[in-house]
């Protein structure tokens, strides 16, 4: 319904017969409240991601008569994540942002959800072609099906600080991919160029657990990564003993800063102080706007003992739930919103601002060459993911296990800290794991 105005004219007098009833009645059908339907979005986006949301935003709702969104940001997931659960009913948002919990529940073991594919059944969005290749398992069910909208989907990354490496003399001036050339770059970095920082993460499960094994073209975990029936396990063989013993020995010589699981490794990335940064390609938008940072971005390290060719890692990040209990006008609304920012211009813009994956395939083909002039191999990094993913990163299917990455979190903390050896600690990691799947 449009919204209509009286622009400088008067009420002209009502017939004796009208009633004072009739003309309120009149009045609020032509009020702005009575025609628009509001719908709140909840995220927790970083600050520059924020900003580049809010900003489509508004233009969304300067564009839109009939829907209006309006926004509420939170510090990080785990908050945003507290106040949904403890919501009332009636009174959760239409969209919230939520991690992927790599859940084999129906709802990737969200509460209070429903799946996109039921809106999307009476609201399709015409034309779009979704970017990620189904078999990624990325938001979407064992039937492919697309439970969240994926609008936060992002990969692991290397990035690398171009200025260090020319003035550490290396040539040709990018991180080599292999895990110990590149241990000698960095050797290199410390002695020439970035002693304070040659190196440092913000991901320390994901780079040194989870994607250690799918760009080594490995499983994560048995059972085809938990998606063959059976109850998977994990079995931390010798490749991550070790790989885990050179990160040990990588902090303990200072060529690598001890992982930090906040926004210090990005920022000290943005300030010039590290030369290579392990981290989420989300990262990606905010980098391009610090005015004094050249850098690339490769994608992450492997071992060519193990596999000839790297693989690809897993697709993780986060997507817009769409919550139970809605009525059929803010189901509606919320269809359009998403179908706004699925049109090429809008999709292209989130996804060159912010480095999350392209949303639809008329996004990547939207994005010219200048681009990517100087962003290394970012191009081809996010171009394999159109594609079938090979089995062994399409995506990994575990029982509880944000309690289980939490674990894996602080059990590597210990280990980089020296407070045990890498057997010790994968061995407890795997152990305690294993217990956590069987908790209900």
């Amino acid at each position: 319904m449009k919204v209509h105005r009286l622009f400088g004219t008067r009420l002209q007098r009502m017939p004796k017969a009208v009633g004072g009833a009739a003309v309120a009645a009149a009045l609020a059908a032509m009020s702005p409240a009575a025609a628009a339907t509001d719908i709140t979005v909840w995220h927790a986006l970083n600050a520059h991601n924020s900003t580049v949301f809010e900003k489509l935003v508004k233009q969304f709702n300067r564009q839109s008569g009939d829907v209006k969104v309006r926004l509420e940001s939170f510090n990080s997931p785990e908050v945003l994540e507290s106040k949904l659960a403890r919501s009332a009913k009636g009174a959760a948002p239409n969209l919230v942002q939520l991690e992927a919990r790599r859940s084999p529940d129906q709802n990737d073991g969200h509460s209070n959800v429903k799946p996109l594919y039921s809106l999307l059944a009476k609201h399709p969005i015409k034309d779009a072609k979704w970017f990620i290749h189904p078999e990624s398992g990325f938001a979407r069910d064992d039937k492919s099906r697309l439970l969240a909208f994926p609008y936060m989907a992002e990969v692991p990354v290397m990035y690398y600080n171009i200025g260090a490496f020319k003035k550490a003399g290396l040539k040709p001036e990018v991180p080599n991919r292999a895990w110990s050339e590149l241990q000698g770059q960095l050797v290199d970095l410390a002695n020439k160029a970035t002693r304070n920082c040659p190196a440092t993460s913000d991901q320390p499960v994901s780079i040194n657990l989870e994607n250690l094994a799918a760009v080594n073209n490995q499983f994560f975990t048995s059972n085809q990564n938990g998606k063959a029936k059976g109850a998977p396990s994990f079995a931390f063989d010798t490749v991550y003993v070790r790989h885990l013993s050179l990160m040990i020995s990588w902090v303990r010589s200072e060529l690598m800063v001890k992982p930090e699981f906040d926004s210090s490794a990005t920022q000290r990335f943005a300030n010039n102080e590290c030369a290579v940064l392990l981290s989420e390609s989300g990262n990606l938008g905010a980098f391009r706007e610090a005015r004094s940072l050249d850098f690339g971005v490769s994608g992450l390290p492997y071992y060519p003992q193990v596999t000839k060719q790297p693989g690809n890692p897993f697709v993780d990040g986060a997507a817009f739930w769409l919550t139970a209990g809605q009525s059929a006008d803010q189901e509606k609304a919320v269809a359009e919103f998403l179908a706004w920012l699925t049109q090429p211009e809008n999709a292209a813009a989130w996804y060159q601002e912010t480095g999350f994956l392209p949303l639809t395939e008329q996004a990547f083909a939207a994005t010219g060459d200048s681009y990517y002039r100087n962003l290394g191999d970012w191009r081809h990094l996010v171009a394999v993911y159109n594609q079938k993913p090979a089995v062994t990163a399409s995506s990994f299917k575990i029982k509880n296990y944000p309690k289980i990455r939490a674990m894996f979190h602080l059990t590597l903390q210990r280990a980089l800290s020296g407070e045990q050896s890498a057997p010790t600690a994968l061995n407890t990691a795997s152990a305690q794991a294993t217990r956590l799947m069987r908790e209900k």
